[in-house]
């Protein structure tokens, strides 16, 4: 099959548009950091901490994560496939509609357009035009990979086909509202029962957005950018099944010590347990590929980014569960250890594998080299610290939080007041700005890199044009 069949046009497209929106993410995402310290930076009602929180997210998740996803999917399932995307130009339409709608979505939400459920505030004329934008793209690639000229599937395309439609059913099912004029809706489900769907929806759509497809994309990179074959495909096959089966009943493990019954609770949190066991499976058939020859982390920019990438995933997949067992959930829920999770998760594990597929990808279409390993490893080590730091500190504050929520003086008040618990926060919320500093200056040399590879693959393609027009 010839190269010039494959459309890399909507590949280069989303992966461009998803640099520019996280750029757009992370700047904010400093900017909020910072609002934490000094209210002088909250700018109502536009630019306020609770706009900006939910742009901020909102604008990483679908601008940056998605549209990655999107642009990798695409390379990704022609090649697995063998054969090219079935509707082109649908994809070229997906690509321009997805930008558009990102940058609708993020002024709703600076306008205050929002129905109160995290990570699905949109309001429903939103939701409408993503569930299209979604149909789009789950028509294109099913498609591909049901009309695919190789036989066999490669465990990255289950990966995506699991994104695809469990990602649909979550979305749908949780953004079922009643509108009540253009800007504002209420969820169809009420009381316990909103708060129980809704947290099926939350947890669920970290795993189906932020773990199934960056698998897809380690599974497929890392065989690829080492030359070492995937240590063992029947593990990747067992820890998919189990990975799929146990993540759909974990949301409860959200709502400990809530009036959700017990029951529901205890469910929630021993899936959750469970799911440890196909997390860790993913985990070390990674370690055990590159098992063989260690040395390729030194040798290996993209290396580094896949085992610390996948190392994050690991620590998370622990973390994780074991904040879901009540007496642990009793000290650290609502405090800042949960974003020091998350963070953990977003800034290592998808972050870093994501920019290490790009790092692939782009020198792969522009048949060139990376335009600087120096920087690539600048950028490893930068966003490396960038994101220990920010973890760290928010660790460290999250159990200081709960700690003093917890104490009582013998006759039952609390020991702390809530301006004494505020006060005690402020230095890690400034180290958590600077963690993100140095954060954000590596993506910027990530950037720098990917866009000065472009210019020189362009470069090089010209050259050789106008050799072939000499010598003809």
């Amino acid at each position: 099959m010839n190269d010039y069949r494959y459309d890399y046009e909507t590949v280069k497209g989303f992966i461009l548009s998803a640099i520019f929106w996280g750029v757009v993410g992370l700047v904010v995402g400093l900017w909020i950091s910072a609002q934490m310290w000094d209210a002088s930076l909250n700018i109502p009602p536009y630019f306020s901490f609770g706009r900006l929180r939910t742009f901020h997210t909102n604008v990483l998740t679908y601008g940056l994560g998605i549209g990655a996803e999107f642009g990798v999917f695409y390379y990704l399932v022609i090649r697995l496939a063998k054969r090219p995307l079935l509707f082109p130009k649908l994809a070229r339409f997906h690509l321009w509609l997805f930008n558009v709608g990102v940058a609708i979505a993020g002024i709703t939400l600076l306008l205050g357009w929002n129905q109160s459920l995290e990570y699905a505030e949109f309001e429903w004329p939103i939701d409408i035009a993503i569930v299209i934008l979604w149909v789009i793209f789950a028509v294109n690639i099913l498609g591909t990979i049901i009309k695919r000229k190789e036989e066999q599937m490669y465990i990255s395309l289950w990966y995506i086909i699991a994104t695809i439609i469990t990602v649909a059913i979550l979305y749908i099912v949780n953004n079922l509202s009643i509108p009540a004029g253009f800007d504002k809706s209420y969820h169809i489900f009420a009381g316990v029962n909103s708060a129980n769907v809704q947290w099926w929806y939350g947890h669920n759509a970290v795993g189906f957005l932020f773990t199934t497809p960056i698998l897809a994309m380690f599974y497929y990179f890392l065989p690829k950018s080492t030359g070492l074959p995937i240590y063992s495909h029947r593990l990747s096959i067992i820890s998919f099944w189990s990975l799929i089966f146990a993540y759909l009943w974990t949301g409860a493990h959200h709502l400990v010590y809530t009036p959700l019954p017990d029951w529901i609770q205890t469910l929630g949190i021993a899936f959750t347990l469970f799911l440890i066991a196909p997390s860790w499976g993913s985990v070390v058939n990674g370690y055990f590929t590159v098992e063989s020859d260690w040395s390729v982390m030194k040798n290996n920019y993209l290396t580094k980014f896949f085992i610390a990438g996948i190392t994050f995933y690991g620590l998370q997949t622990i973390q994780g569960p074991s904040q879901g067992i009540r007496v642990i959930s009793s000290l650290i829920h609502y405090t800042d250890w949960v974003p020091g999770h998350v963070h953990m998760g977003t800034m290592g594990w998808v972050t870093m594998t994501i920019c290490a597929a790009v790092y692939y990808i782009i020198p792969h279409i522009y048949k060139t080299e990376i335009y600087s390993v120096k920087i690539a490893n600048a950028h490893f080590w930068l966003v490396l610290i960038g994101q220990l730091a920010f973890s760290i500190t928010m660790w460290v504050t999250g159990v200081q939080q709960g700690a003093m929520w917890k104490m009582t003086n013998p006759d039952g008040t609390l020991k702390y007041t809530f301006m004494e618990g505020l006060l005690r926060n402020y230095p890690y919320w400034q180290l958590r700005t600077l963690a993100g500093i140095v954060f954000v200056i590596g993506m910027l040399l990530f950037i720098y890199n990917v866009m000065m590879t472009i210019k020189k693959g362009k470069a090089e393609l010209e050259a050789k044009l106008q050799a072939a027009s000499a010598t003809a």
